[in-house]
């Protein structure tokens, strides 16, 4: 049996002892001294040492400090005695007249009563701080009437507790009236509490256990606290608690969203629900915050059902959720209006539809745009616009202008860039218990945009008014309206003021302007297509220019252009929403190539330097001093060969190049598209022939024009007739013959000077244009790296 074990008694023990000490002294009688020398070595040795501060005493003396037992007092008894430390120093300040010091020792007090009555485990509220108040306030009472004099310090210090008094008694009135109703008995009440805490008897761990639950267990956070259960009398208590250490450092922010859903499973009036959803929807918001990413999908679901939630109450209440209403101060009471009554609440719903919306397009731009899990992702589209056009129509029950127009801005941000039958498809999810008062379109997608629009135009913010008037641009555009769409951007007159607006206001103005010359390339307008897309498609940098992808430093560039490239990241827009960077060079190559061919052709031999497109013709070139040319791989190798071609007379081969290009099937109607780009071709084919060949003959029958490229006599006629009338071509058209007569005419010394001096002019017009141009961005951005 282990030593540890054995219960013998004191008699028995030293009767042991000595028989083995007596047996130790026969057997060793008989050695030498110096062995029982070494052996009491090794016993001193082999003895425990004390330590040094200990020594010097007696046996008796180490005996009765063995004997006093060391006496640990919990973190609650510790306040407890410093309370009542605080509540003497008082008394005492009350009887000197002292009131520095009783303001100091009131705010130790008032510190020390917080971290008693607050936590897990909070106990009521000490007796002897009410007598304390009490007192406090008849002091001060005293002090008003008999209004003796006292010295600066003394009278600030008094008035410093006076401020702090008017809070404390309105929050424990009901404690203070019954004390003064009979202050002995209520504070026998509070010494016989004491005592019986004092003489009750330690509780063993199976009783404590039993006491815990059923099974002997307690509920504990990560923190190591046992987390007190949560009951409708210390719920406001526990919330406060939570929202008092939101932000603070090393806080468990998912263990305070585990306190939070489990208050508001227990909430049952509308004010509890109330504080805890909103408490709940900032404590998810600040986790996405904290951590620099989006909220995860089960989470962002969550906060949307809460917020669906918090209107549900409102509407149905007549409680009031906005950002101006004053601090309702509750003293952790619960609230139940009155018939009639309206209470209102400091609080701010748009911004949590606002964070909602931004964490939704954070999380599309972090997700694989490829993949299952965007789709999926998407999907959740129609429940956040459900929750603006909710939050639209509350904020046009309370007549909140800006609020709504935010609403309106943001709906409009989720239909603009969409198709006619997907807003129809997103409209439709809408419940029809949702009726705007402003917004009544319902099954004509236009007329939606427009009456979204039109509300923005009468806002004062000229933010909101000028991508209101971008996005119903953008969506004429989108619906084949190139007319309306252009004569509406001219009218606004943003092209002179869009260098001075923000960032995201700016890419919407680049992607308008891409989208009309879409539309104008889709109506056949090949002139005004080229305007619209030279801007963007000449500066190389349209994927940044559109937010569809940032450029990487370079090696050895400053930081402060990668921190740009970290902003232009968040500005980058979802993949949905992107427009086809392809199909964008491909259109804009093929409008040049069908204007800057036939414009070369007609300059001839003159080596004129004014070109229609830089970007086309640099490539041109490019191709033209390629040693071997091999069949055409790409988009860009397609439409090169088709210019060669075009420039050559050979338009069939032009044409049968341009129609291998595959990417014309993602446009809608391509069948129509194609037959436009073959008209167009067979037209600049024509024009090209009359430039080149027209120095070689004198006349050209139009019925063999119309042969060689399969054109109508017709349209070969309102061509030619067309070119003569803008002075392209010198000829005249003889009906008679059905031919066209070619005037041959030389230019004398003089007109080759004038024509050389009027192109060199023209030329140092455009380098000074775009000389100033950089100029006025430069100039631009270094106010705005100012400001």
């Amino acid at each position: 049996m282990s030593r540890f074990f054995r219960s013998t008694s004191d008699s028995e023990s030293e009767t042991d002892s000595d028989i083995s000490q007596y047996s130790s002294e026969e057997e060793f009688s008989d050695g030498s001294d110096d062995e029982g020398q070494q052996q009491q070595q090794q016993q001193e040795e082999d003895e425990p040492k004390k330590s040094r501060f200990l020594k010097g005493g007696d046996d008796s003396d180490s005996d009765d400090e063995s004997s006093v037992k060391r006496q640990v007092k919990s973190l609650k008894d510790k306040r407890l005695e410093g309370l009542f430390v605080s509540v003497k120093a008082i008394e005492n300040g009350q009887k000197n007249n002292d009131w520095g010091l009783i303001a100091s020792e009131f705010d130790k007090l008032n510190l020390t009563v917080a971290k008693v009555t607050t936590g897990f485990n909070a106990v009521s509220t000490p007796k002897a701080y009410i007598k304390v108040v009490a007192e406090i306030d008849d002091s001060l009472k005293e002090a008003k009437e008999k209004n003796a004099k006292k010295n600066s310090t003394n009278i600030k210090a008094m008035n410093n507790v006076k401020q702090k008094m008017k809070k404390i008694t309105k929050q424990y009135e009901d404690l203070i009236a019954e004390y003064r109703k009979n202050p002995e008995e209520f504070m026998i009440e509070e010494e016989e509490e004491v005592e019986v805490e004092e003489k009750a008897p330690k509780v063993k761990a199976a009783d404590k256990q039993e006491d815990t639950g059923e099974d002997g267990f307690s509920q504990v956070g990560k923190s190591g606290k046992v987390i007190a259960e949560i009951t409708q009398e210390n719920l406001f208590a526990r919330l406060k608690e939570v929202l008092e250490s939101r932000g603070k450092k090393n806080t468990n922010r998912q263990e305070q969203l585990n306190v939070l859903e489990a208050l508001l499973k227990s909430a049952v009036t509308p004010f509890q629900k109330i504080s805890v959803l909103q408490g709940l929807l900032a404590s998810r918001f600040d986790v996405s915050v904290a951590s620099g990413d989006c909220m995860k999908v089960p989470t962002w679901k969550s906060a949307a059902q809460e917020l669906n939630q918090l209107l549900n109450i409102l509407e149905t209440t007549s409680f009031i959720i906005r950002e101006d209403a004053e601090e309702y101060d509750n003293d952790e009471k619960d609230i139940v209006p009155e018939p009639g009554q309206i209470v209102k609440l400091r609080g701010s719903i748009i911004s949590y539809t606002d964070r909602l919306d931004e964490d939704y397009t954070k999380s599309l731009q972090s997700i694989d745009p490829h993949s299952v899990e965007y789709i999926d992702r998407l999907r959740d589209e129609p429940v956040l616009y459900n929750i603006l056009v909710r939050t639209q129509i509350y904020y046009e029950g309370l007549n909140n202008q800006q609020g709504v127009a935010r609403m309106i801005m943001r709906r409009l941000e989720h239909v603009y860039f969409k198709p006619g039958q997907v807003i129809l498809a997103i409209e439709s999810q809408v419940p029809d218990a949702m009726k705007s008062s402003i917004i009544t379109a319902e099954k004509e997608p236009s007329e939606l945009v427009n009456q979204l629009c039109h509300y923005l135009y009468k806002h004062d913010a000229s933010v909101l008014r000028t991508r209101a008037i971008l996005c119903h641009t953008y969506h004429y555009a989108l619906h084949d309206q190139f007319h309306t769409a252009r004569d509406m951007l001219l009218m606004s007159y943003l092209q002179e003021s869009i260098h001075r607006a923000d960032q995201a206001t700016q890419i919407l103005y680049n992607r308008t302007m891409v989208q009309i010359g879409l539309c104008a390339f889709r109506q056949g307008l090949i002139k005004e297509c080229q305007v619209s897309l030279q801007e963007i498609q000449g500066t190389g940098r349209v994927k940044e220019l559109l937010a569809q992808g940032v450029s990487q430093p370079r090696f050895g560039q400053q930081q402060a252009e990668a921190d740009v490239v970290v902003v232009e990241q968040r500005q980058l827009l979802p993949y949905h929403m992107h427009i086809n960077l392809e199909l964008l060079e491909c259109v804009f190559l093929v409008c040049s190539m069908l204007l800057e061919i036939p414009a070369q052709a007609q300059a001839g031999n003159t080596n004129s330097k004014k070109f229609i497109s830089r970007p086309f013709r640099r490539l041109l070139d490019y191709n033209e001093r390629q040693a071997f040319t091999g069949p055409p791989e790409n988009t860009r190798d397609h439409i090169m060969s088709a210019a060669k071609a075009l420039a050559s007379g050979e338009w069939e081969k032009a044409r049968d190049f341009i129609l291998a290009i595959k990417i014309w099937d993602l446009m809608p109607n391509n069948e129509r598209i194609k037959s436009m780009l073959v008209d167009k071709i067979q037209e600049e084919g024509l024009r090209t022939y009359l430039f080149t060949y027209a120095s070689y003959y004198s006349t050209m029958s139009i019925a063999q024009l119309a042969m060689m490229f399969g054109l109508s006599q017709v349209q070969v006629n309102a061509i030619v007739a067309k070119m003569i009338f803008s002075e392209e071509l010198s000829a005249s058209l003889d009906q008679v013959s059905q031919c066209v007569v070619l005037h041959q005419i030389e230019l004398s010394k003089v007109q080759l000077a004038a024509l050389q001096y009027s192109e060199k002019v023209s030329g140092f017009v455009e380098q000074n244009e775009r000389l100033l141009n950089i100029g006025r961005e430069n100039n631009n951005a270094t106010a705005t790296k100012t400001h």
